[in-house]
């Protein structure tokens, strides 16, 4: 198992030379997700090397530019490519309309199928799910309908003990996939043997929240409790929390709280206001709250095993 995010672009409202709005590539247990798709994501793409061919799933948290204007470009690019596989898009009710209007007014034609997946529930909902991985929402409160989203592996099976399988003879192969399962042997002298006692458990899963813009919403925290990674905006500095209150942003020390009482592994705060010309204060304010904070810059790859 292992987790890999690299992040694509981390700051917010308009793009700059060096500063790029809001995307991230997730890989989690051999699956690969798109996260937001600001101005300039493809370019970020191909600079930082990450395989187009191998998304097949893009969240997006909301609709404000810079945090989706880059989706219609890349759409068109994979149907320029000559994609035949389907790509699935999830993100707020309107998606739809506003994506497939621009690819048809500037006659981009997708001749591979795109499945929207339009969110509107205002509850955490499970809205994908695999034998490898489930991703659930993670409301938010912004000025428009927003969702964070939490990537969490599949739990593997217990691995066999054969040091302790070898003690009871009784046992065949034949036992192994049912043990596998989870289930306790029964030997020909009534006993029964555990299952615990047969395997071993299976390394934790690994998970991430992605959190984007928010003001500080502690009522999350139930749902990214103990997670590996968690990325949080903190656009602003703690001495802008009348600013970030009233554009519904997060400060620096706020994303630090959400971690810490959400014992949070690692913490990862971006979406900077350009208002700052000195990023590294962002982490010093995070680090009074949360040890373990980092500052998202593009092209940094955080990776968990």
């Amino acid at each position: 198992m292992s987790l890999n995010l690299t992040i694509l672009g981390c700051h917010s409202a308009t793009p700059r030379i060096n500063a790029f709005p809001t995307s991230q590539y997730l890989e989690i247990n051999n699956r690969h997700f798109l996260i937001d798709c600001g101005e300039g994501t493809q370019r970020q793409m191909r600079k930082y090397k990450v395989g187009f061919s191998k998304i097949d799933h893009i969240f997006i948290s909301h609709l404000h530019g810079d945090h989706f204007y880059g989706l219609v470009g890349l759409l068109a690019t994979y149907g320029i490519l000559s994609r035949e596989k389907e790509l699935h898009v999830y993100g707020p009710k309107g998606i739809k309309k506003v994506t497939l209007l621009q690819l048809k007014i500037s006659q981009s034609h997708a001749q591979y199928p795109i499945i929207f997946h339009e969110l509107t529930s205002k509850e955490s909902e499970l809205i994908f799910e695999d034998d490898k991985v489930s991703v659930r929402t993670i409301p938010l409160n912004h000025r428009v309908y927003t969702n964070g989203y939490l990537f969490t592996e599949k739990e593997k099976p217990r691995k066999l003990n054969m040091l302790n399988i070898s003690g009871y003879p009784e046992i065949d192969k034949a036992d192994y996939l049912n043990i596998k399962a989870g289930k306790d042997v029964v030997l020909l002298n009534g006993e029964t043997v555990l299952n615990k006692q047969l395997t071993i458990a299976p390394t934790k899963p690994l998970s991430f929240a992605f959190c984007s813009d928010t003001y500080y919403k502690p009522d999350i925290i139930p749902i990214i409790k103990n997670v590996d990674l968690l990325y949080h905006e903190a656009t602003f500095l703690a001495d802008r929390e009348d600013l970030a209150k009233k554009t519904k942003h997060s400060t620096s020390k706020q994303a630090a709280q959400i971690a810490k009482d959400a014992f949070a592994k690692q913490l990862v705060i971006g979406h900077y206001s350009g208002r700052y010309k000195d990023i590294s204060l962002f982490k010093n304010e995070a680090k009074e709250i949360f040890e373990n904070t980092e500052l998202a810059e593009p092209g940094k790859t955080f990776s968990i095993d």
